[in-house]
């Protein structure tokens, strides 16, 4: 079992764990959990904390502040239990892409997206200007990851039997925790419980669709396969997270840092996001928002995960997680199977 340190700025953070068979939602404080569906009645997951997501808080911490009522509460080591996603039941991820200049700027120039002719330079250069516009101008871009596809902070990635050039992204995870519409950015932070890392794993050669090319990528295949969204370990409430686009996101493959940016680098900030995606759709209790990756992914490097690597990834104050890499089982899906 890794050994698991809190490493957060919070007096306590929220989770979920296995645990003796059971499935539960827990606070943490230092290393020891705390159960929830204990301290506060008709909690049996995460999101029913969101019912009254600022009035729980408060009873959290004055239980937790309160030697003889945690006395009562049944509680243990983190690093004795399975620590799953912190939210359940998992929600859709709402995935922001192209959300960070410098990372644009770098898949530009890798994926030479411009003109044929131009160099590495003029390639940055165009790409420059045009997300400049876009940024003052524009809309993000989102697309849907599924819930089937997010693992454990500290469960391993496995490498699918289906799409090569496995790649990283780590990501500030919004969870919301009202539902909502036609959200002003203005009011966006009235929409979020909480926040959390998540790593994005894509499958880079199955995007492309060179066979309908008019319709261009394809998400899905590439983006949500079993373990491609490891998330968490916790969700650290909003009120403790002084301000989100302010925050280092560090990933380490194999101990060397391949990602280390800040959020401020954004193009669309956390309330931006929020009224983009609740301006066509109602956002839940629970939605997981995805806010884009940093420069420094597997494409930049020409690096991609293999069988053995571990990823650590940290994000100021909301923890640190920790992934090992698993080869493929070597067996194709009938479909695959099938148009060989």
């Amino acid at each position: 079992m890794t050994n698991r340190t809190l490493n957060v700025n919070a007096p306590f953070v929220v989770g979920t764990i296995e645990h003796e068979g059971r499935r539960r939602p827990v606070a943490v404080a230092g290393d020891r959990w705390h159960d929830l569906s204990t301290m506060i009645p008709d909690t049996v997951t995460t999101v029913d904390l969101f019912d009254d997501w600022e009035a729980n808080l408060d009873r959290i911490e004055a239980t937790l502040t309160n030697s003889e009522t945690t006395a009562t509460t049944p509680s243990g080591s983190i690093n004795g239990v399975e620590v799953l996603p912190p939210v359940q039941p998992i929600g859709p991820v709402l995935a922001a892409g192209a959300n960070y200049r410098e990372h644009i700027l770098q898949m530009s120039v890798a994926h030479r997206l411009g003109r044929e002719d131009a160099n590495e330079e003029e390639l940055w250069a165009e790409a420059a200007q045009a997300n400049d516009e876009r940024r003052a101008h524009g809309d993000p871009y989102v697309w849907t990851g599924i819930p089937s596809a997010v693992s454990g902070a500290y469960d391993d990635v496995q490498l699918p039997e289906v799409g090569d050039n496995i790649d990283w992204e780590l990501e500030l995870g919004v969870v919301i925790g009202r539902r909502g519409h036609h959200v002003a950015a203005g009011d966006a932070n009235d929409y979020i419980a909480g926040y959390t890392i998540v790593n994005d794993i894509s499958a880079r050669s199955l995007i492309p669709r060179p066979d309908i090319a008019n319709l261009g990528t394809d998400w899905f295949r590439g983006k949500n396969q079993p373990t491609f969204f490891p998330t968490g370990p916790w969700l650290v409430p909003a009120r403790y997270v002084a301000d989100p686009a302010d925050l280092r996101i560090t990933l380490k493959l194999n101990g060397q840092v391949m990602q280390d940016a800040r959020t401020d680098d954004l193009m669309f900030d956390v309330p931006s996001l929020v009224a983009y995606v609740s301006s066509y759709a109602i956002i839940q209790p629970g939605d997981l928002l995805i806010t884009g990756s940093p420069a420094g992914n597997g494409s930049h490097w020409n690096r991609f995960l293999q069988d053995g690597d571990v990823m650590e990834c940290e994000i100021t104050g909301l923890g640190v997680q920790r992934t090992e890499v698993r080869g493929r089982r070597g067996v194709l899906p009938p479909w695959q199977r099938s148009r060989r």
